[in-house]
């Protein structure tokens, strides 16, 4: 049986500079994901529906609703903080 086991990034605080770096990073993740689904013939639809491919979230990033943005913000945030508790540096 699978056990995620992550990295703890519970004690890692983002600072301001790094937290709208996230945001850039997470409208990037919805477009990366926009453009994987957009290749695999999926189309906007006003409700999810697999079997037709269509998926309301075909949209820019500012016109998602705020849960998905919070979704793309957390994988964002995630990875950087992943990224620092591994003891690297974002330098810009």
């Amino acid at each position: 049986m699978y056990t995620p086991t992550p990295i703890d990034t519970s004690r890692i605080c983002l600072p301001e500079e790094l937290i709208a770096l996230s945001e850039k990073i997470a409208e990037n993740v919805h477009d990366t994901w926009a453009l994987g689904r957009l290749n695999e013939g999926w189309t906007y639809g006003k409700q999810r529906n697999d079997q037709r491919r269509e998926t309301p979230c075909l949209v820019p990033y500012s016109q998602l609703s705020e849960a998905e943005k919070a979704y793309d913000r957390n994988t964002a945030e995630e990875t950087i903080k992943v990224i620092l508790s591994m003891g690297f540096k974002i330098i810009k």
